[in-house]
């Protein structure tokens, strides 16, 4: 058994709290070393993981990973919010008392890193001396070298943050532990994985996964759901999963933030990392944040609404991501970049990646080429010809400072005003462009029966979208009517609020056809909406926000049809009047939902 005295001593960890910590769950889980770590150990660890086969060279500074291929994403129905109090149980949070889930988890993690090195990362979520820093500091201990490579690049990480806190017991413990992946029972009533955050005693226990949030528990488990609880709990702030940009306007040297949800598979790393249309090049710049996490708090001193991203880096889905669809994303994993691929596509004579939408076509010569799952392409059969090369969830981590549109505030401790919230889902009909919302209310309503298409038939009856509130569906920690409140009365303690919208860019014409063109041309909606903000504009007032005219929106540079302008800039009354009756029956569901008066159910 480890010395764990020495090694804390070693690397300078002064906080008691931790040390306790720390020695408890090496006790637990029988790890054989211990080892602190910091941001400066990554080449060493990266070496060490090339030696022991854990990843594999992609060319200069870029790393490949593989997983089990039965740990390849989140397994919702394996994820808890576990409290005290019966009281944080919500229709979403697969609540269970923590009495029953902490022995649970301790009892599966007891003796489970055995002949394993317990990797300990102090790290923080957010920029540093950030107003909402206190409640970013954790300790995550994993008994996994490539997990540790990956919270390198997605928190910041090292002793300082947890020894210079003023309240020394003020940090997240998060303990995950690989177990036995192919003896687990992935999927079958025999399933061993447990992913559980035990929220009001700021404790998060993972087991059974080496994979993105089930085992990066600084990024879902930390900086959504136990922040979406400690907001809620201190009455501070909120952790959403939302993208935040900037748009800087050149002309006048002002820049605009905007913050948002997007429910799977409706562009939110896409608008994210949006570069401006060339015909509006000259005049705008997109800043890149976040694409994933923003934490949101109202100044005391300013009275503003601000926001950031607590994270250091992006774990991106490759699938899809080209130079047409996220240049900008593809310049973050570009040669020295220090990027980790996992689950692409992978040549190990040539060290190249790949993954569907990457080009039109696979690469033409398959020699040497590997699926995801290590087989050879080469060898596949005639009923395996059509399989997919790299998996649906394959990613890429990078950290933010490769981002080549990052902003030059992205770090800074003061955070950025917001002016806009906006919402956006994958609907082909009843939603328009763009519609903005000015009361604080009616934004929160919207964002409550935010919701998308059922990416499957099954999934959804015909005509009712999949809801998923504020995009925060899988992630609610805490009561969804307790959620509403609090998401009020943080925005409304804001003296300056921000605009709220909803748009929806993809919109489909009788023939299947997209409408709009989307991707760098979704700056135009979001110029509108700086434009209302200021009352450059007044647009067209309809009983569910107000739309843009074709004359305000800036379409220098854009070919559009006049006919698929005008159906992307309308309401469907019918459509909307049936959608009304959805999202009533949606928020009926959820005790303690406040209400108002007055809400219009008709269109």
């Amino acid at each position: 058994m480890a010395d764990v005295e020495a090694v804390l001593d070693a690397a300078g960890i002064t906080n008691p709290h931790v040390r306790e910590y720390v020695q408890q769950y090496a006790d637990l889980t029988g790890a054989e070393r211990v080892e602190v770590v910091s941001a400066d150990d990554d080449a060493r660890l990266i070496q060490e993981a090339l030696d022991a086969g854990e990843l594999l060279p992609a060319g200069k500074g870029r790393y490949y990973s593989r997983s089990y291929h039965k740990d390849t994403a989140r397994s919702e129905e394996r994820t808890v919010v576990a409290t005290n109090d019966e009281k944080d149980k919500g229709v979403y949070n697969n609540w269970k008392p923590a009495s029953e889930m902490k022995p649970l988890l301790h009892e599966k993690m007891k003796g489970a890193s055995a002949g394993k090195t317990m990797y300990v990362i102090p790290y923080l979520m957010a920029p540093a001396g950030n107003a909402l820093a206190p409640w970013g500091v954790g300790v995550e201990l994993t008994d996994n070298r490539p997990v540790v490579l990956h919270m390198i690049r997605m928190a910041r990480v090292g002793a300082c943050f947890v020894n210079e806190l003023e309240d020394q017991n003020q940090f997240v413990r998060a303990v995950h532990v690989t177990g036995d992946l192919p003896n687990l029972g992935q999927g079958t009533d025999d399933d061993q994985r447990w992913f559980v955050t035990v929220a009001d005693e700021r404790t998060i226990l993972h087991y059974g996964s080496s994979y993105g949030g089930n085992a990066l528990l600084g990024k879902i488990a930390h900086g959504l759901r136990q922040a979406a609880y400690d907001g809620w709990s201190s009455k501070k702030f909120l952790g959403e999963q939302y993208m935040l940009i900037g748009i800087k306007d050149k002309e006048t040297g002002k820049t605009y933030h905007v913050t948002g949800g997007f429910p799977s598979a409706s562009g939110k790393t896409n608008l994210a990392m949006m570069l401006p249309p060339d015909a509006l090049g000259d005049r705008y710049e997109v800043y890149f944040y976040g694409d994933d996490i923003a934490w949101l708090w109202v100044d005391e001193k300013t009275g503003k609404l601000m926001a950031m991203n607590p994270e250091n880096g992006v774990f991106g889905v490759a699938k899809d991501t080209n130079e047409t669809t996220n240049p900008t994303a593809l310049g973050s994993i570009d040669e020295s970049s220090e990027a980790i691929f996992t689950n692409v596509a992978y040549n190990p004579t040539t060290q190249e990646v790949w993954w569907e939408g990457r080009t039109k076509n696979p690469p033409a010569d398959v020699t040497g080429w590997e699926d995801w799952r290590g087989n050879l392409i080469s060898e596949r059969t005639e009923a395996q010809k059509d399989d997919p090369w790299a998996h649906p969830n394959s990613r890429f981590t990078t950290t933010l400072s490769k981002v080549p549109n990052i902003a030059p505030d992205w770090d800074e401790a003061a955070g950025v005003p917001v002016d806009a919230i906006i919402f956006g889902g994958r609907t082909r009909d009843r939603e328009p462009l763009i519609r903005a919302i000015t009361d604080v209310a009616e934004g929160v309503y919207d964002g409550l029966t935010l919701g998308a298409e059922a990416t499957f038939a099954a999934e959804g009856t015909e005509g009712v979208l999949r809801y998923d509130p504020m995009s925060n569906r899988p992630f609610m920690a805490y009561g969804e009517g307790d959620y509403a409140r609090h998401y009020l009365d943080i925005i409304n303690a804001a003296s300056d609020k921000p605009l709220f919208a909803h748009v929806n860019w993809f919109q489909r014409g009788e023939d299947g056809r997209f409408l709009w063109p989307g991707y760098r041309d979704n700056l135009r909606p979001l110029l509108w909406l700086m434009q209302l903000k200021n009352g450059e504009v007044e647009g067209v007032q309809t009983p569910v926000g107000i739309l843009p005219k074709k004359e305000e929106l800036n379409l220098e540079g854009l070919e559009i049809d006049a006919d698929d302008l005008d159906a992307v800039l309308r309401i469907d009354n019918a459509r909307w009047q049936q959608e009304i009756g959805h999202r009533t029956e949606h928020l009926e569901q959820f005790p303690n939902m406040p209400r108002r008066s007055g809400r219009p159910t008709t269109v």
